[in-house]
């Protein structure tokens, strides 16, 4: 037990999902597990464990940001020895061959952070499992989604004053989708020699404005958790 997690020893599957949203780990607690059961409930961050295609895995809400996800993450890792983190949540699209409802694979995650400067003089580039990613880029291809396997930019600020126009750069460097938490989560796997990977739907496009309405996002939501529930299946 820890000040943020009142789950035991062994509660938590070795592979654990990572919404931002604590309603979205009920959500998907309530949809996709057999047997599932509340671990953690405190601050109301939940965390459930169940099964998957009779294999056991847990869901674990870390709240939005990065200084929220590394608590929960690093107490996972350190903590409750937990093998593998797959993040799924959304994210806002940066290019226009992005479009909604696609799929972003976050290959390397950069960042505006504070979280990484522990690594002074280095700029650290936090990057995902390439067999967590192979999996899930396989997967999606069998399923026919629309996949991007890219950089996103994992960013401290959600209302950024510039707009578009703060991420200028790193679009023109490749980035194409901008979340809040990728980053620091793939730092922290490679800190305590874990595999994490960063599965998002972007929901939103701020080139173009387009944004999936809500019965289309419970939709989409709905694919990627599958997507991300597999990928983990077996590691």
């Amino acid at each position: 037990m820890t000040p943020h997690n009142e789950a035991k020893p062994g509660d938590y599957a070795e592979t654990v999902l990572l919404p931002g949203d604590p309603l979205r780990a009920k959500w998907i607690a309530e949809n996709f597990f057999d047997d599932a059961r509340q671990v953690n409930g405190v601050r109301n961050c939940l965390g459930f464990t169940g099964t998957w295609k009779g294999k056991p895995v847990s869901v674990q809400a870390t709240g939005m940001g990065q200084p929220s996800t590394a608590i929960y993450v690093h107490e996972l890792l350190d903590v409750y020895k937990v093998k593998n983190l797959i993040r799924v949540g959304t994210c806002g699209g940066l290019n226009p061959k992005v479009k909604v409802r696609d799929v972003v694979i976050a290959m390397t995650a950069s960042t505006d952070s504070a979280m990484n400067q522990s690594f002074a003089p280095f700029s650290y580039a936090p990057f995902a499992d390439y067999e967590l990613l192979r999996r899930a880029v396989d997967l999606a291809t069998t399923r026919g989604f629309r996949w991007h396997v890219a950089s996103v930019s994992s960013s401290d600020t959600f209302y950024a004053p510039g707009g578009i126009g703060d991420y200028k750069k790193l679009v023109a460097h490749g980035v194409v989708a901008v979340e809040m938490e990728a980053a620091i989560i793939y730092t922290l796997a490679k800190r305590f020699d874990a595999r994490a990977l960063t599965i998002c739907t972007m929901s939103d496009c701020l080139v173009s404005g387009e944004e999936i309405d809500a019965s289309e996002r419970q939709s989409s939501l709905k694919d990627m958790v599958e997507l991300a529930l597999d990928t983990g299946l077996d590691i």
